[in-house]
């Protein structure tokens, strides 16, 4: 018992805190960036007052939250209302297990990754429901409503998004995924899928209940939202469970259609200059790439109304995903390259060593 706990409980706990605590201080940095990129698009300063350039602000914001008080509303179901915020957090972290962040940084291999995300953050709606549900408020609830079609209605064209990724890939594995696209930027999968790749970061947005699509929080029609009820620590978990969810969607969308951790110079002549850069600088800036524009929509667009919300996600973007799995399942057949090719995938000699070792161990 004591070797199992020192052999295999504690290195994987090791694991999972090195992913959790980088991923809550992402989640708290990207508050003040959002901050500060908003405030230069319309001309302001931004957060400027804790530490150096504000860089202390988000902890000022979160030793404020961890004291405020939680207030409980009168004739609310009380165990439902404390469960919902972790309802919200919980897939939000528990995809992360399976999320490539290197030829050799994962905590879970396993084969059907993508469809572990899939259904793993498809739960995540179950926090909104019960939180509008428990708070005992027609506003939260008239938001949960609302908050909840949405979600699954732009669920529908992420996952059909996805799909044309698995068909050109042909597997599940988010590491096979990522080296199915080896051979350089001209390789990547966002030049044949790229109607599914508008499509899949668009419906993340909207499924994030971002800006334009944060009809769950118009602040003029309903108040807040599902989570007006709450204050303190537990309105700071759900304020956590977006900003995972924006990172979760913008990481997926590096390594499904823009190589993941693979360098974009590769296969040019630049490809030697630029191999001492790991491959986890090339998958995080291309991550903080589609994080800007999650940024960059909000302080831009207008908030769109709920029913332009579903006439795009139910008559445009479904429809769009349809006919291109057609056109990609078609290409597939006929072999069309370089993305559609039947050749295995060619590992690097890092990555074979790796391989190898682990057989050796096993």
């Amino acid at each position: 018992m004591l070797e199992w706990v020192l052999y295999t409980l504690l290195p994987i706990v090791g694991k999972i805190i090195l992913i959790v605590m980088p991923l809550m201080i992402a989640v708290a940095y990207l508050t003040y960036a959002e901050r500060k990129v908003i405030g230069y698009i319309q001309l302001r300063i931004g957060p400027n007052r804790v530490g150096p350039r504000g860089w202390l602000q988000p902890i000022a914001d979160a030793v404020k939250l961890m004291f405020k008080e939680v207030i409980f509303p009168a004739k609310s179901n009380l165990y439902l209302f404390l469960v919902a915020p972790v309802l919200a957090i919980g897939p939000a972290l528990a995809a992360w297990a399976v999320m490539p962040f290197d030829a050799t940084l994962i905590l879970a291999d396993i084969d059907a990754g993508l469809l572990y995300i899939l259904a793993i953050t498809s739960m995540g709606v179950y926090g909104v429901i019960v939180a509008g549900w428990a708070s005992n408020s027609r506003y939260a609830f008239l938001g949960a409503l609302r908050s909840a079609a949405q979600v699954v209605s732009y669920e529908i064209a992420m996952g059909f998004a996805l799909v044309g990724v698995l068909v050109a890939a042909g597997s599940l594995n988010l590491g096979q995924i990522v080296l199915g696209q080896q051979g350089g930027i001209l390789h990547w999968y966002f030049i044949p899928l790229f109607p599914l790749f508008i499509v899949y970061f668009l419906s993340g947005v909207a499924e994030t209940n971002r800006a334009p699509f944060d009809v769950a929080e118009g602040e003029s029609e309903i108040v807040a939202g599902f989570h007006v009820e709450y204050s303190g620590m537990a309105f700071a978990i759900f304020f956590l469970a977006e900003y995972a969810d924006m990172i979760l969607i913008s990481m997926l969308a590096a390594v499904m259609f823009m190589g993941g951790w693979l360098s974009p110079f590769q296969g040019t002549g630049l490809e030697s200059m630029f191999a001492w850069v790991p491959g986890l600088i090339w998958l995080l800036l291309k991550t903080s790439f589609f994080l800007f524009f999650y940024l960059w929509f909000r302080a831009t667009f207008p908030r769109y109304r709920y029913d332009q919300i579903m006439r795009l996600g139910w008559k445009i973007f479904i429809p769009v995903t349809l006919v291109w799995l057609v056109v990609v399942a078609t290409a597939q057949v006929m072999d069309i390259g370089p993305w559609f090719t039947e050749t295995e995938v060619v590992m690097s000699s890092v990555e074979n060593a790796v391989i190898a070792t682990k057989a050796g161990v096993l």
